[in-house]
């Protein structure tokens, strides 16, 4: 167990602010051209895949008792990286809209980078903050969904996913045999749905119409209006297609990683829509060293679904006995969920291992795997 006072030092804290030497990676990229507008996916997909290999696996935690005092370094990360994304983003419109040394497809490239570092630091790091209970920090959550046209992910998230994680009423929980490509069409559609859905339930709890401006939707939909307009003013019609391209690929980064985390996971039906409560086994954990620092903890997800108030650097891993354990961290899995044939080769055989496991009493999977079973009360 590794201590308060060693947590708080500056190299305890240091390996998660990896992500920021993305931010000069991008730039050069914009500034060189050619193939190195792609570096953003060849520096998180591989070197981290390659990282992850070399680096093993941190079965190490922190004390979860840390208070917020020992935890600075940790809390500056995310909340500094909001006007670093916003100043790269908006910068990087203006730049490329003035670049004549970048072609068309150089400048495509670059916006994919873009895309792919938002996805994967920036909405990582809003997840982090929207957890939090001050409202400063849960408006710089909005801030970076925004920034990729993905508000709703905040009401969706903490209204729907945690609270039924592992259940039909779940979309995000992938359901054992699903591909990807099946995934990604419906979580898109049911998310948006199921996201403005508890939101309305919320304001009729409280006597109020859905179209009360205390509904979250209206400063998700002015704060997204605001980037498009500030990307139309920076780089016109180029800049309105290249942001709304980077949002984009953002989102399907983000649901690369939705549909790792909880593939053919389910929690046990007690009866009468009843569902038994979550547990660490109800997420796959990943312990590799080097893609937690660039994820700040994300992979340690058993934890964060049993603890969702813990801030990343407290969040626990688990050994294969309490908790799933990934083969390789998210740079490979998201890599192999593009391939379904080889996703499922690799992880079937997984959740059916975790299922005779934790559950040798149920025999028929059959209403598990297809959603079939009564929506949770």
């Amino acid at each position: 167990m590794i201590s308060s006072d060693a947590a708080a030092k500056v190299q305890s804290a240091l390996p998660f602010w990896v992500s920021f030497l993305l931010i000069p990676a991008i730039w050069l990229a914009a500034y060189v051209g050619g193939w190195w507008v792609l570096i953003l996916p060849v520096i998180t997909w591989y070197l981290f895949s390659a990282l992850d290999v070399a680096g093993g696996l941190n079965l190490e935690n922190v004390d979860p008792d840390t208070d917020d005092e020992h935890l600075s370094l940790y809390i500056l990360l995310t909340n500094l990286w909001v006007p670093v994304q916003f100043l790269t983003i908006f910068g990087l419109i203006y730049y490329v809209g003035q670049a004549a040394h970048l072609g068309t497809w150089e400048k495509i490239g670059l916006f994919f980078s873009v895309g792919v570092g938002t996805g994967t630091i920036g909405i990582n790091y809003s997840h982090e903050l929207m957890h939090q209970k001050n409202k400063r920090e849960r408006f710089l959550a909005d801030a970076l969904l925004a920034m990729v046209l993905y508000s709703h992910f905040r009401s969706e998230h903490l209204l729907v996913h945690h609270r039924y994680v592992g259940t039909p009423r779940d979309p995000v929980t992938a359901r054992y045999g699903e591909g990807f490509h099946r995934y990604f069409p419906r979580v898109l559609r049911q998310c948006w749905l199921s996201a403005f859905g508890a939101e309305k339930a919320m304001l009729a709890r409280k006597d109020l119409p859905w179209t009360d401006f205390s509904n979250p939707f209206f400063k998700y939909w002015a704060l997204q209006v605001g980037f498009l307009v500030l990307a139309v003013l920076l780089a016109g019609l180029t800049g309105l297609l290249l942001f709304i391209f980077q949002a984009l690929i953002a989102i399907w980064q983000l649901e690369l990683v939705n549909y790792v985390e909880h593939y053919g996971l389910t929690r046990k039906h007690l009866g009468d829509g009843k569902y038994e409560h979550v547990q660490p086994r109800h997420s796959w954990n990943a312990a590799h060293k080097a893609s937690n620092w660039l994820l700040i903890n994300l992979q340690r997800h058993s934890d964060h679904h049993y603890k969702p108030d813990r801030r990343f650097p407290l969040l626990q891993t688990y050994t294969e006995a309490d908790a799933p354990q990934l083969p390789y961290g998210y740079p490979v899995m998201t890599m192999t969920a593009m391939y379904p044939r080889l996703w499922k080769k690799v992880m079937n055989p997984r959740v059916q291992r975790w299922r005779e496991m934790y559950y040798p009493e149920i025999t028929e999977w059959r209403a598990y795997n297809k959603a079939l079973n009564p929506l949770p009360k």
